[in-house]
């Protein structure tokens, strides 16, 4: 790390701008700064999961997925930078597909639930999708690579799986959808 910061306030955002890795200034509300935001929010979110008691593929999964997510974070924050790769987008295909085999068959919705460490799995999950809008808001008008917005695309629905194989570890279960619950008018 070449630079290490002594001082964690500068003053120099006061003016509602914020600086990017390459040296330029850009608003904080800035598309770009809301979708580097959000990883980092998504981020934190798996700190949350990752705070819960878990099984060890998930663990060490989710632990390499934040690595990943400080990539993309750094990647967005300096246009230009290719720190996300295809392997990476195939690593998440792998240990998805892994995950699923044990898995049943999905017949129904699943509402977020299943217990504390499924629950906050969802909300990491929704934070990914979040993630992902954002991101293509900020290629309609500037450079995104396609692997960035496809990497969290795919984490989205690995959090998913994720998410159905806690709920089933903790014993709660996975929580269905019950979409006939209310009789139909005719």
């Amino acid at each position: 790390m070449g630079n290490r910061l002594s001082k964690i306030y500068t003053r120099t955002g006061d003016d509602g701008t914020t600086g990017l890795g390459d040296g330029s200034r850009v608003a904080k509300d800035s598309a770009r700064v809301a979708a580097y935001g959000t990883v980092d929010e998504l981020n934190s979110t798996l700190g949350v999961v990752l705070a819960n008691v878990l099984p060890d593929a998930v663990r060490e999964c989710l632990t390499q997925v934040q690595h990943d997510l400080f990539d993309l974070g750094g990647e967005l924050c300096i246009p230009g930078m290719a720190l996300v790769h295809a392997t990476d987008i195939v690593r998440l295909e792998n240990i998805l597909d892994s995950f699923n085999d044990d898995l049943p068959a999905l017949k129904d919705f699943i509402l977020p639930g299943g217990g504390m460490a499924a629950s906050c799995c969802h909300v990491s999950r929704t934070v990914a999708r979040r993630a992902e809008r954002e991101l293509v808001t900020l290629a309609r008008h500037d450079s995104v690579r396609p692997e960035a917005i496809q990497y969290v695309n795919r984490l989205s629905d690995l959090l998913f799986v994720i998410a159905r194989v806690l709920a089933r570890e903790s014993g709660h279960g996975e929580v269905l959808w019950q979409h006939e619950r209310r009789k139909r008018a005719p």
